[in-house]
């Protein structure tokens, strides 16, 4: 049987990152929701209001003898500006921001060492929050696969 671990990450609005992770090699499974914040089981009108702390993210649930957690960061990096401070193209606001909510200590040391690592690729400061994983509370449901569910394959925001 497989050993499967798990990972969050937020990297503004949680649709195109969902369809990236559900893209990739290994990956077993993607959730859409919310995390990082206080309110208890928010939704998504309570979210954008941005009184409740939240980031919309994505936890994704990988077999790491078929992909590394090194390279889902890799994905992360890729599917987001890490620059943008609480913004993706014309998301704004905390819900939008970067973050790597971690499950233990050896993926916060890595996400770390990749955040270090991502810097040189920019002349900006690298915004991205990492922290020990909170709660997380799944989207409703239309927000699950919502790019799959429109035949789409990716969200145009630019980066």
């Amino acid at each position: 049987m497989d050993k499967i671990e798990t990972a969050t990450f937020a990297a503004g609005c949680f649709w195109g990152v969902e369809a990236a992770f559900r893209r990739t090699r290994g990956v077993r499974s993607t959730l859409v929701g919310y995390t990082g914040g206080a309110t208890e089981n928010p939704d998504y009108k309570a979210v954008c209001s941005g009184r409740t702390g939240h980031a919309e993210a994505v936890k994704v649930e990988f077999d790491p003898e078929e992909i590394s957690y090194g390279e889902l960061l890799e994905v992360f990096w890729d599917e987001h500006n890490p620059t943008q401070r609480n913004r993706q193209g014309f998301d704004i606001g905390t819900q939008y921001r970067s973050a790597i909510f971690t499950h233990g200590p050896e993926q916060e040391a890595e996400a770390s060492a990749s955040k270090d690592k991502v810097q040189g690729r920019y002349r900006k400061r690298v915004a991205t929050e990492i922290e020990p994983a909170p709660e997380f509370y799944a989207a409703e449901d239309y927000h699950q696969r919502y790019l799959e569910k429109r035949g789409m394959a990716v969200c145009a925001i630019p980066k």
